[in-house]
């Protein structure tokens, strides 16, 4: 389905009954590499996936997506929906842009899933990274960029096992246009600290970790952070950063027992 927000068109599924979560997908992803895990959590919950602009099938808007932006375009598509709570489950990218929902519209969530992402700005050394990416999407070489990008997201021990998964992740990433790519990371970069509105705790937390993640180090990060008491750390030991796909089961029922608990 499409939701029209400023003329222009951001796509989204719903499946099931209940409950709402919201799943925003990662940097390089689109709202398919949820599919499994969405129709798992459907049978219980009503599932909402989105593109985020720029994304999949949505529409680009500017040459910067500001997290506040996306997270505006969320809220903008709830109430389009006449959804006034749900729970916002965000992997990576999509938990920068949960934190500034957080931030913005606090009134909606009953809580929030960080998955393989965190409160904290780019570091200097991210964004060297991030600035080389654009350079090579805007030599029009990002088929060079995205397959290592990739597989990087998985544990060293899962890659055989995830081979089909693998494939569509690469598959996903090679049909984002480029613009979307550069807007992305424009605001990435962009994007400030939110450990502070994290700590606050004003809604329940679940925090999702690997242990072999090779993007965040799940031991460093945990220690600059505070978590409130309404804050859940849990700690997929066999994952890298698409537990989601890599302990698909343990996934689901981490957030489902969380759901269930605050929602």
């Amino acid at each position: 389905m499409f939701f029209l927000y400023k003329s222009r068109r951001i796509c989204y599924t719903v499946t099931g009954e209940g409950t709402v979560i919201v799943l925003l997908h990662g940097y390089l992803e689109s709202s398919e590499v949820w599919n499994g895990f969405r129709d798992k959590l459907s049978s219980e919950f009503r599932v909402i996936s989105v593109d985020l602009p720029g994304h999949g099938l949505s529409d680009i808007y500017e040459e910067t997506h500001s997290m506040e932006f996306m997270a505006t375009v969320i809220k903008e598509l709830l109430d389009s929906l006449s959804i006034e709570k749900v729970f916002i489950t965000g992997h990576s990218l999509g938990g920068y842009v949960a934190l500034a929902f957080l931030e913005l519209f606090p009134g909606y969530l009953s809580g929030y899933c960080l998955f393989h992402s965190h409160p904290f700005p780019d570091s200097p050394e991210a964004i060297d990274k991030r600035k080389r990416e654009i350079a090579i999407v805007k030599a029009g070489k990002k088929h060079l960029m995205y397959p290592d990008n990739v597989i990087r997201m998985f544990a060293p021990s899962n890659i055989d096992k995830n081979s089909e998964a693998l494939r569509r992740s690469k598959e996903i990433a090679s049909k984002i246009p480029g613009d979307g790519i550069i807007a992305v990371l424009n605001g990435m970069m962009q994007r400030p600290s939110r450990v502070d509105v994290m700590e606050e705790g004003r809604v329940p937390c679940l925090w999702i970790l690997g242990y072999m993640d090779n993007y965040i180090p799940y031991d460093v990060i945990q220690t600059k952070v505070i978590l409130p008491v309404n804050a859940r750390v849990v700690l997929l030991r066999k994952s890298g950063h698409l537990g989601f796909i890599e302990e698909e089961d343990k996934s689901v029922e981490a957030i489902r027992n969380f759901v269930k608990a605050y929602a």
